[in-house]
Formats: structure tokens, sequence, C-alpha cells
């Protein structure tokens, strides 16, 4: 049995450890954590970390994490030993002799975890995840201890170098905090996201923080006041509750700026409070209180109790306008709903009193991952980091079928998104919807409440713009899969076409063979398959090229006339000038009598008007390849009034190879002007960098795409 180090850490004390779980559990096997942590220390002796910290510190503050989250004496004991395997001589048989089968696999499962690179290339990180993924399902417990590691890490990131702060706090962002939402403990996600923002936006961060100071200094404690108000309204109804109230994190306020587009000073929704009954039946109580004494703000009404998520959080949240008309979120639970929303998943295996805690909101484990991982079982590797992600990001609205069964999609969900989640033979006939009984285009966005019916038609398949439509992962996998089956005939003649294009600008030609040999330098079975997915635009026809003649691979530049493909032999076609759509958009073309085909982006507003008549629908692209700068976009800028600022703003453009075809006036202040500028560029990239180089000029204060539906054919 490991007995105490050598050297000893007087800094470093089990009993405190010990004593923490025992408050919650005093069962617990103290001599099994008492041990681990001695086991640990003389591993991790004379290994120190950044900071200069004896290392085991580190696996100490990551039990206390878990402590806190009255998890089991497993969770604990591996918390303690999570870096042995990886990190020092120990071994899996060492940790399985002395702790037992069960922590050795705990241990075991995060130490492969901490070897999964889920920040690198899409292809490896797809990989990455379904390995995570593996890895949970086998004890969910292995991702709560590495969850509270990363967090650890990232409270004393300021010790690592700046490029490893900068991409442990992008992993964090991207992974880990999305994933501690998505299992239910909200204050982790929160935390994590807080601690990666000050890494990599510190200054947007601190000013937010600065506002916070200057708001208390002008309103005073308006937290505090505002939790008198509603503590006395419930005296008065007689509803006994605790009422907590906090101001939202910075990252959560920065990102609602992001998304609402509005300066901190419009934000209203920066507080939020939380009310925690007795009973179901006084959360509803609650709620008549609020909406009596003040005002309810539309469309921020949900009842997470009657219509749990699907990792067990129950609460009713609703939005009011407040003490002087500043707008408060309010979250209405019970205690045991309470303790889900702090624990989410981890509830499982909290103890309260010495036993396990019989929580009936606790959503078991091997349910809610069954339930996360079911629609990724079918998908290809490369939709599966996609949807992972679309799953981990999402929230949920919950809409209803015309027979009244409720339906949860995620947050920004369409009709079609709604036809495959019923079925996938649905999603594949469908030609239109209603909601609420009104017809609506199939890129509506369904709202919480909402009823949904589905209109099909035999003859019907997926479209290809169906793709931008959607936005859950089982969707778009099962459109993918249905275009690949039906149109794959038509993708391998538009591919060889693409192919014949292709080869004839370098001065070859695509004679079977050579497709052949193309096929076998990119790993794929087949000349079919490779123009397949050259047809179906997952592969450039470029790329292909320059598998056979690497040297070719910057020769032939596409020319205006021939930058869109799909069309019927001698077809015409036009761009549309109320979108410009330039090469890199997703686009689809519109047929016009006497106009031919007009090409649209995808977003372009004006297809509402001809949303219903499907016929007139073309399926293009653009044609792979290098183009020509002779695609124009209007871009509207706004540039302070002052000598050689409009100057300076023409000569950073050229810079970009791009000219300039028109220049408009619009609007002229005393230190502003606005103006649209029209731009020839080659592609989406083209566009982008020449946006980014004018955005980072000191004299530009605002830039956007200008796109006018007065222009539509």
């Amino acid at each position: 049995m490991p007995g105490q180090p050598a050297t000893q850490l007087p800094e470093l004390d089990p009993e405190e450890l010990i004593a923490q779980v025992r408050a919650y559990n005093p069962k617990s096997n103290a001599k099994k954590i008492r041990e681990a942590f001695y086991y640990g220390m003389k591993m991790h002796d004379g290994q120190f970390r950044q900071s200069g910290e004896p290392y085991f510190t580190h696996p100490v503050a990551v039990a206390h994490v878990l402590a806190e989250q009255r998890l089991d004496d497993a969770s604990i004991v591996t918390a303690l030993l999570h870096d042995t395997i990886e990190d020092t001589k120990s071994t899996y048989q060492d940790v399985e002799q002395h702790f037992g089968h069960d922590v050795a696999e705990l241990v075991d499962g995060v130490t492969k975890l901490t070897n999964l690179q889920l920040s690198s290339t899409e292809s490896k990180q797809a990989e990455n995840f379904r390995k995570l993924f593996m890895a949970m399902s086998k004890d969910l417990r292995v991702i709560l201890v590495k969850i509270a590691d990363r967090l650890h890490n990232m409270r004393t990131i300021r010790h690592m170098r700046s490029e490893k702060q900068a991409q442990k706090s992008r992993e964090t962002m991207d992974i880990y905090a999305p994933l501690a939402g998505r299992m239910g403990m909200q204050w982790m996600r929160e935390e994590l996201e807080d601690l990666a923002f000050h890494v990599l936006n510190p200054d947007a961060r601190a000013s937010i923080i600065r506002r916070f100071i200057r708001l208390q200094r002008e309103s005073g404690d308006v937290i505090n006041k505002i939790t008198t108000d509603i503590r006395k309204e419930l005296d008065k109804a007689g509803i006994e509750a605790d009422v907590f109230g906090r101001a939202k994190k910075p990252f959560s306020i920065w990102r609602k700026m992001q998304e609402k587009d509005q300066p901190f000073s419009r934000l209203s929704d920066i507080y939020g409070f939380r009310i925690v009954t007795h009973s179901e039946m006084d959360c509803y109580r609650v709620l008549g209180v609020i909406h009596q004494r003040w005002r309810a703000v539309p469309g921020r009404f949900k009842d997470y109790i009657s219509q749990p998520k699907s990792n067990g959080y129950r609460s009713i949240h609703t939005s009011v306008s407040g003490r002087d008309g500043k707008r408060v979120e309010v979250q209405i639970r019970t205690r045991q709903m309470h303790e889900v929303a702090e624990a989410g998943v981890a509830a499982h295996w909290s103890y309260r009193d010495g036993v396990r805690a019989e929580n009936p909101f606790a959503v078991d484990p091997v349910d809610w991952l069954a339930a996360l991982t079911e629609r990724f079982g079918s998908s290809e590797d490369d939709d599966f980091l996609e949807h992972v992600k679309l799953e981990m990001y999402s929230d949920q609205v919950f809409c209803f079928t015309p027979k009244g069964e409720v339906v949860k999609l995620p947050r920004g969900a369409t009709p079609l998104d709604f036809a495959y989640s019923i079925h996938t033979r649905i999603g594949d006939s469908c030609v239109g919807a209603k909601v609420d009984a009104v017809r609506v285009p199939l890129w509506t966005r369904i709202k919480n409440g909402q009823s949904v019916e589905i209109i099909t038609a035999e003859g019907q398949s997926p479209q290809a713009t169906w793709l931008d439509i959607v936005a859950t992962g089982r969707a778009k996998s099962a459109i993918r899969r249905r275009l690949r089956e039906e149109d794959r005939e038509r993708f391998i003649r538009l591919g060889r076409e693409l192919a014949r294009v292709a080869f004839e600008h370098v001065g070859r030609k695509a004679t079977d063979k050579a497709l052949k040999t193309a096929a076998k330098q990119l790993s794929l079975p087949d000349a079919d398959e490779m123009l397949a997915r050259l047809g179906s635009a997952e592969l450039a026809a470029r790329d292909i090229v320059a598998a056979l003649y690497p040297e070719a691979r910057e020769s032939g530049v596409i020319e205006a006339s021939r930058a869109v493909v799909g069309l019927d032999h001698g077809e015409s076609f036009q761009l549309a000038q109320c979108c410009q759509p330039v090469p890199g958009e997703r686009i689809v073309g519109i047929s016009y009598r006497g106009k031919g085909v007009v090409v649209h982006a995808i977003d372009c507003h004006a297809l509402e008007e001809v949303a219903e008549e499907s016929s007139r629908w073309v399926d293009v692209q653009w044609h792979s390849g290098k183009h020509k700068a002779e695609h124009t976009v209007s871009l509207d800028l706004t540039i302070a009034n002052d000598s050689g600022v409009l100057g300076r703003i023409c000569t950073l453009i050229g810079e970009q190879k791009a000219n300039i075809s028109n220049l408009q006036f619009m609007d002229r202040k005393p230190d502003y002007y606005r103006l649209i500028v029209d731009v020839d560029l080659r592609d989406v990239e083209h566009l982008h960098n020449v946006m980014l180089m004018l955005e980072a000029d000191s004299d530009v204060a605002e830039i956007r795409r200008h796109r006018d539906l007065a222009r539509a054919p």
C-alpha cells in the first residue's frame, strides 16, 4: 500500500480535502482518499508547474473542484491521480493494484483525453472528437475530471507562454466551455468562457468591466434594489423563496453585443435574478407575481419545467422591465431543479448526507449520452465535427406537430429541420411548410411554442440549397446522403465536363487514364467517385489537375463570362445586382423571362418573392479555379472627413490588387462622411482581405457590404 513520500510538502494536506468531501458524504472512504493523495504526491515529487509551485498542487485543486460538485470518492481519487500515468513512472497496473479497476480505468481515460489534440486540423479534430465521445460513453466521469482539470489550468494560465495561452483559450472556448454547458454545468461554462475571453480579447473584457463600474457609480447597487423589490412582492403573496441576483459575465455581455450589434449602453438585460422555491407549484405562483408586478418582455418566456432540456435542466425563464425600466432576466426553479442546474449531468453522482442524492430531475448519463450521440452514428467523418459543434452550442426551442406532439429543435432551426426530425422520408419529400397555419418559406426560423405543419409531395427530392437552410446535423447529413445517392450520375456528368475544361486550360486532355491516375493520387477509390465529388463541389477541379500537373496549379484564370457552371448548353446568365454574388459564396440561379438565368447569393432577400416557384430555381455553382478580378461589390464606408483620408483609402484598396470602378458620396457631415465604393474583386477571399484592411484603418468608422433590393431583377 502506498505510503507518504520521502519529500514532505507541508502546504499540501489531505485532511482539508477529506473534510470537504465528508461535509456532504460522511460515509466517504477517507483512507482511500488519503492514500491517493500521498501516492500522487510521491509520484509527482520533484515536478513543478510553470508558476514554480509543486506540480501536485494542480491535481489537488482539481479534486477540490469536483468536491464542490459533491462527487463520489472514485471521481475525487481519479482527480488526485489523473496525471500519474502520463507524467510519472506510475503505470496502469500500479494504479489498478492500489486503487482498483474502476479508478485505473478512469485515470487511463483522462490520460487518453489529455493526449487528444482537439484543436488540430479539422480532419484530425473530427477523429479525436469521436475518441472523446467514445471515452465519455464508457464513463462520463472521465470528462467531468477533464473539464475540472481544464478549469484549474485556465485559472492559472497566466504562467504559460503567450502562444500556449492563446491555443488553450481557443480550445476552451470552442470545445470545453460548450461541452460543460451541454452537460448542464452552466456556472463552469461561464467561468471557462470568461477566463478564455480574458486571454483572447483582454481589451474588450476590460472595457466591459469599466462600463459596469461606471454604471454602478451612476445607478447605485441595482442588484440589491431589485432583489429587495422581488422579496417584498413574494412576501406579500406569502411565498417562501430564496432570491439571488448577479451581473452577467463580461463574455456573456460581449456576445450579446455582437449578436445584437448593439453598444453596451443599449443592452438592457445585463442583470440576472434567480428565485429558488420549495415546490413546482410555487414556481408558477412566483411567475404570476413577477408578471403582475412588472411588464413581461414579449418573446422572452421559456418554460423548461414542462419541457426540460435533454441534460435534465428545468427552470422557468422570463424577462421583465424592472426598476427604472431596466430589463432583467428572472429564472424560477425548485431546490432540486437548482441542484441539477448547478451540477448538470454530474448530479447523477452527487452525494448528500452520505448517500447518493435521489434527485428526480437528475438525468441518467447513459440516456443523455445516447440522446447526444444518436445522430452521429451515420455521419461521415467530414460531417462529424460540424454535427458535434452544432449539438454542443445548441439551445432548444419547443414546437408542436399539428397533433400537439412536442418536437425539440436547436435555436435557429427551420421547418426543414422539423421535417427531418420527424422522419427522413418527410424531410426528403418536403415542398412547403405552415407555421401557425400560415404558409412560410422553408428558411423561416421556428420560435418557441409554434405549431409546424409540413407539406410533402411525391417525386420531390432534396435540393443542394437546403444545406444552407437547415441548422441540425441530422438534417445536413440526410440531405448530403440523399444528394449523393440521387444526383451521383448527374454529378459525374457535370464533374466530367468540369474536368475537361480544367484540363484544357493547361493544354491537356481529361482521358480515362488521366482521370483514373488522378483519383489514385487523391486516394479516392475510382475516377467516378472523383468526378462525383467534383460535380457536387466537394472537390475542386484545380486539385485534380494539380494531382497530375503540380506546376499548373496557378495557371488559367477564369473569365467572368464563364464563372458559373451548371447551366444548359447555350443558356446565358447574369449576376444579380441586388446581392452582387462573388466566387466562393453559395449561389442559386433564378430563370427570368427574357433575361435568362440570374444568379443570386443564397441569402439574397429577393429570393423570397420566388420561394414558391421551385420550377424557376436552377442549381448552379462557381467554376472552380482562379477568377479574374471582374466581380463588382459595393462597399458602404463611413470615414473621417479629414485631408488625405479618402486618398489613403483608395490606396489601400489598390494595394490589395482591387480596382475601384465607381465612387458615390451618400452623406456628408462635419467630421465624417459616408460613401458607396464599387470594387472589382476576384472572390470572397479577396473581398474579405479588402474589408479587413479597411476595417483596420483608424479613420474608417464603419464598413459593410452594400446590398440594394431596388436593383433586383
